[in-house]
């Protein structure tokens, strides 16, 4: 391998990369970008790292999750509040049935560019460069909107630092109190079917902190009651934009990627001997690689060695991402290879993307019994391999949208257009969320009572 440094990818096949027309405001852009301020620091990665390292170990469990593609328009405190409160009725449903941590990690503050399958896009009889996320260019199907502007490199870092700091409000500022549980609920849950399980849910962790009260522990006394650890994550797609904030950490000499608590690499860019896999491989932070179908044995133990020489026990989180009738074919022999191999990593469930589907009416969309069946296979497949099923990863929103069809309300395609906000991929909305919190929690009480649970039964 050659000597790693933040710009060595450069040297290196890149995939996913957009065209630049004016190379000397791309190279202006970042050199502005590589003296700000960085958005995490390198203690919180390695406290990030230390959680995942539990929960490669079973002793926890990732919940990650968030917009597909943030975007400059929707940016503000009520979407980011609503988004945050949804993760927190999630954690708690989670953490009370699994009766183990959950590590809180947000798409969030970052996840701003996106992988496309096509450089260009036709609509009519004009072809325009691809959206790939408001860091690149804009949704807006004009030569204008679709220019790839490097001043949004910047805009992107204010948003990402603007979006930290009310998050860090959040979670460290008392709205995480246990105490506050009953409040958590979006004003359209409380018609939902969720909302009664939701509530008898919070009633029985409120007599719980009641018990613990009169026991002398309370939020007042205890911070971990009131306060909370939430990280950030997104695709680094963009190499440029994560090489201007990758900085040398003066307490270890190892360098980070400060843009996000974790990264991840895409199934479209995971080639062991292209740019992102170089750049990935000389970071500390954790890092997520995505496991798509044509990923073979060879190849995720190949990258495992690049990425994670040292087998570091939170280092690498992977994420499995086959479609619900694809993953009892490729998740077993990725399983085995790792556990032939000795290798530590969190296994990791994303049912979203591998389950997308075009509606009758047009619009693209994730059916929610797709999304529940290849969740029941992933939690099937470890089950059966004596494996541990550690997290989950999903797109989803704090608001009440109408993008993925089927759950509690049984959102139809008709229904599709009545709120269909999302810029790139459809989300749950936060009552589909928190239905799948459900289901993670029935799952995860199952593992831990030691209750099979047959595939038959998982696929109703």
């Amino acid at each position: 391998m050659t000597t790693w440094s933040p710009q060595s990818w450069r040297g290196f096949p890149v995939k996913q990369v957009p065209n630049y027309p004016d190379q000397a405001a791309l190279e202006a852009a970042e050199k502005r970008l590589s003296s700000y301020p960085p958005l995490v620091f390198s203690g919180e990665a390695r406290r990030l790292k230390s959680q995942l390292a539990d929960v490669s170990r079973g002793q926890g469990f990732l919940l990650q999750g968030g917009d597909c593609a943030e975007s400059f328009a929707e940016h503000n405190a009520d979407n980011i509040r609503d988004f945050f409160r949804v993760f927190l009725q999630m954690s708690v449903v989670l953490t009370y049935a699994a009766a183990v941590p959950v590590v809180k990690v947000g798409r969030i503050a970052g996840q701003f560019a996106k992988p496309r399958s096509a450089d260009t896009e036709t609509i009519g009889s004009e072809e325009l460069p691809s959206y790939r996320g408001d860091i690149i260019n804009d949704i807006d199907f004009t030569p204008e909107g679709r220019y790839p502007d490097p001043a949004r490199l910047e805009m992107a870092y204010r948003q990402s630092a603007a979006t930290l700091n009310l998050l860090r409000a959040f979670a460290q500022g008392g709205y995480a109190n246990l105490e506050h549980v009953h409040n958590w609920t979006l004003d359209f849950l409380k018609d939902s079917p969720q909302s009664d399980r939701y509530e008898e849910l919070s009633g029985q962790i409120s007599n719980a902190l009641d018990f613990m009260r009169a026991c002398g522990i309370d939020p007042e006394t205890t911070a971990r009651m009131r306060t909370t650890d939430f990280f950030t994550s997104h695709e680094a797609l963009l190499l440029g934009y994560e090489e201007a904030l990758t900085r040398l950490d003066s307490t270890s000499g190892d360098y980070y990627a400060t843009s996000g608590h974790m990264i991840w690499i895409g199934d479209r860019t995971r080639q062991p001997d292209h740019a992102h896999v170089e750049f990935f491989r000389g970071i500390e932070n954790p890092v997520g690689i995505k496991c798509g179908p044509s990923l073979d044995e060879d190849e995720l133990i190949k990258l495992l060695d690049i990425v994670n020489p040292d087998d570091e026990a939170g280092r690498v989180t992977l994420i499995a991402r086959f479609g619900h009738d694809k993953v009892f074919e490729n998740l077993p022999r990725l399983v085995r290879a790792v556990q032939r191999e000795g290798r530590s990593v969190v296994w990791s469930c994303d049912p979203m993307h591998g389950n997308t589907i075009k509606a009758a009416s047009g619009y693209k969309t994730r059916p929610f019994d797709r999304i529940l069946g290849e969740v029941n296979g992933f939690f099937d497949v470890h089950e059966a391999e004596g494996t541990y099923p550690g997290g989950i990863h999903i797109e989803m929103t704090g608001k009440n949208v109408t993008e993925c069809t089927g759950g509690a309300r049984a959102i139809t395609d008709d229904d599709l257009s009545d709120r269909y906000h999302t810029h790139c991929d459809p989300r749950l909305n936060a009552d589909q969320a928190l239905e799948l919190a459900f289901l993670l929690a029935d799952r995860l009480k199952r593992k831990r009572n030691g209750t099979a649970v047959a595939t038959s039964d998982a696929a109703e």
